[in-house]
């Protein structure tokens, strides 16, 4: 199986692909979709719309796993990387219905066995797990790359369906 973990973010968006047969994991290939400041919105949702669709078209994943948005203080913010969430939404859906999504909780619990660990342990177990030389850089990369790795872990009849 092979899955597209995605970070939603408006500047940034993570991506990580990881196969896994059983029990055994591979990263395939992350990185981040990189929007700039000051270009006009619909521009900026158009590249992550596109991004999204030349990953899908590279990689064939059978799934897509997105992390579930999480936003406690900047309402612009959280409506900005809504909005960029769509945009990988539309995109993946285009391209299949396997759609599913992970609360930052349920991620930190797939990765570390508990729920309220820090980005640094995420990112040292995502480097254990997938027995790599070095943390994947940038956090926005790493993230998506966990989320991959939860989808990985939990297994479809775990998981949380995006599409109803």
């Amino acid at each position: 199986m092979i899955v597209l973990g995605i970070d939603p973010g408006y500047a940034l968006m993570g991506w990580g692909v990881v196969e896994a047969e059983g029990s055994r994991m591979k990263l395939i290939n992350y990185g981040c979709i990189e929007t700039k400041a000051g270009v006009p919105m619909q521009n900026r949702l158009r590249t992550l719309q596109l991004g999204v669709r030349d990953l899908l078209n590279i990689y064939h994943p059978d799934d897509v796993a997105f992390e579930e948005l999480f936003f406690a203080r900047n309402v612009t913010t959280a409506l900005m990387v809504g909005a960029a969430r769509g945009a990988a939404i539309i995109a993946a859906a285009e391209y299949t219905q396997n759609l599913y999504e992970y609360t930052p909780m349920q991620i930190k619990q797939a990765i570390t066995g508990y729920g309220k660990a820090d980005k640094k342990q995420i990112q040292q177990m995502v480097k254990l797990l997938l027995k790599l030389d070095e943390i994947p850089k940038p956090d926005d990369a790493a993230d998506a790359i966990a989320c991959a790795i939860t989808h990985c872990q939990a297994g479809v009849a775990k998981s949380q369906f995006l599409m109803k």
